[in-house]
């Protein structure tokens, strides 16, 4: 089971007494307290791992949701839309349960999950309610002890203190917000940890240096300005290694499209290290940018075996049933689903895989730590503008040379079809696999302008909507030739099924024919890219980097 918390904590001293309730805003009064035991075990790597990125993930029993809990942080949270609290029944272990430790694998690194902490709380509970009886929100009063485990198993005390908890269940965040005003008055005091488990290894956390002040100045993190150049592409980089570490553990699930957000995410970082090079330690993220390029190949034979399939699904069920001849849809679906599935296994057994718990590592530095030039520190205007407006200049270059390219191709195909008037002879404009000279050149006009797709993004927090409007004219661009190289791998795959069919005995007809379909498609689009590309040459639309 999965929820969203919401919750509020405070610290109480020995002489706090609860407010009363009365007159907050849809608050028809208080239940009867009741009064339970909890104790939890919290599960870790040696070296605190989990609660250095604000995951943490206990065993508990009493109370009414005994079982194990994982609360991820609100960033992996947000960049995923998924749920913040994972739950599972306590079930008759006491080792962590399997699918937990895959959604935590991409903060363990390899490392072993073992209790790092026990906690005995005596809990107060009392409901806020409403005036149809619907519970608003839950103050709990904690009296809590803190144990950690010895050497020899025994547990050693640690620490005791008291908080006080508010959280929402049906009511509204203007609830949760009074009845916090209230408690405040009446002595509470906002709490400095974000958790329970935080607070009992707070110490430790600090001895390791993954408490609040890791990763800060005094730890070597250079100081940057708030609108500096380095600020800027940092804040960016820092969001998408959240949404590449916030998709691991939908990957290792197989959930739809995690393979490909994951994949993007990991694109979008090696492009923002290339497009920004200037303001980093190149002997630092050159290595980086290889294993990400790494990482997205991995990646990338699952998703384009994804891609494939469902393309080839799509042109099939289009077809006239008596155009169909054969098992072609059931061949499609075994052939490519038999590709995912190795492609998949593939991608698990590199992400349980040192090299990539090693990225991880190197990526996390690269936020809390890193290696900035003298660049960084420049203002955005002069030292970002620049760098955007070059990934536009590569994109005219590549523009230029693909269309000579084409127009030389449609010469050269026009003069054949004067020797061969009936049809296009072999080695004319496109050959068997669907490549030519001029796909090639495609594709990478198809790259630059992702590339400066993205650099826009990457700096429209600074610039708003002069950068996503730019941005948006590069993505066009991006997927009406990303449209052309769909259909350049679907030919070629095309082909392969035709021969494996030919070879059973089946009739390749409709593989030929859909080959031809797909080969008329890639015509159509290159001339849909050329308004694309008209779009994109306005001058107005580039103004914003001449500021």
């Amino acid at each position: 089971m999965v929820s969203r918390e919401v919750e509020s904590k405070f610290e109480i001293g020995e002489g706090f007494t609860m407010p009363e309730f009365d007159g907050l805003p849809g608050v028809a009064g208080v239940a009867e307290p009741q009064i339970h035991s909890l104790d939890a075990i919290y599960f870790d790597t040696d070296d605190l791992r989990l609660l250095a990125h604000g995951v943490t993930l206990r065993r508990r029993t009493g109370g009414s949701d005994a079982g194990w809990h994982l609360k991820l942080p609100e960033a992996a949270v947000a960049a995923t839309r998924e749920r913040q609290e994972v739950r599972l029944p306590i079930g008759r272990t006491r080792t962590v349960p399997a699918a937990l430790a895959r959604q935590v694998a991409v903060y363990a690194r390899g490392e072993a999950l073992v209790p790092v902490v026990r906690l005995r709380t005596r809990r107060v509970e009392r409901p806020v309610l409403a005036s149809d009886g619907r519970v608003l929100a839950e103050i709990a009063e904690d009296e809590v002890s803190a144990s950690a485990p010895s050497a020899n198993g025994a547990q050693t005390s640690v620490s005791a203190w008291s908080e006080l908890e508010v959280e929402l269940v049906e009511g509204p965040g203007e609830v949760l917000a009074a009845i916090s005003e209230r408690v405040v008055r009446a002595g509470a005091l906002p709490s400095a940890s974000p958790s329970k488990v935080s607070r009992a290894l707070s110490d430790r956390l600090d001895l390791l240096g993954r408490g609040p002040g890791s990763g800060s100045v005094a730890n070597g993190r250079p100081i940057l300005p708030e609108r500096s150049a380095g600020a800027v592409v940092l804040a960016h980089l820092a969001e998408h290694v959240r949404r590449l570490q916030a998709n691991d553990p939908l990957v290792r699930a197989d959930e739809h499209d995690a393979v490909h957000q994951m994949r993007v995410a990991t694109r979008r970082l090696r492009s923002a290290l290339a497009t920004f090079r200037p303001l980093f330690d190149r002997d630092v993220t050159d290595p980086l940018r290889e294993e990400l390029q790494w990482l997205a190949g991995v990646l990338g034979a699952a998703r384009d075996a994804e891609v494939i399939r469902d393309r080839l699904r799509h042109l099939v069920d289009a077809e006239p049933g008596d155009l169909v001849l054969g098992p072609v849809q059931a061949r499609i679906i075994t052939t490519m689903g038999t590709r995912y599935r190795r492609a998949h296994a593939t991608v698990l057994s590199e992400l349980d895989g040192r090299r990539y718990f090693d990225l991880l590592e190197a990526l996390d530095r690269l936020v809390d730590q890193p290696a900035v030039t003298e660049v960084a520190a420049g203002k955005a205007d002069k030292v970002l503008l620049p760098l955007v407006a070059k990934s536009w200049k590569k994109m005219k270059r590549l523009h230029r040379a693909a269309q000579q390219l084409q127009r030389s191709a449609e010469d050269a195909d026009r003069a054949e079809h004067l020797d061969h008037p009936h049809g296009l002879p072999p080695g004319s404009l496109v050959d068997v696999t669907g490549q030519s000279a001029a796909d090639l050149a495609l594709h990478e006009l198809r790259k630059a302008a992702k590339r400066a797709r993205y650099a826009g993004e990457a700096v429209a927090a600074r610039y708003g909507k002069d950068a996503r409007r730019w941005a948006g004219a590069m993505e066009a661009i991006q997927e009406t030739l990303g449209g052309h190289q769909d259909t350049v791998v679907v030919r070629a795959q095309l082909r392969e099924l035709a021969v494996a069919a030919h070879l059973d005995g089946e009739s390749a007809f409709t593989y030929g024919r859909l080959h031809a379909l797909e080969q008329a498609r890639a015509g159509s689009t290159v001339r849909d890219y050329r308004p694309d590309w008209k779009r994109a040459t306005q001058p107005a639309l580039h103004r914003w980097l001449r500021t």
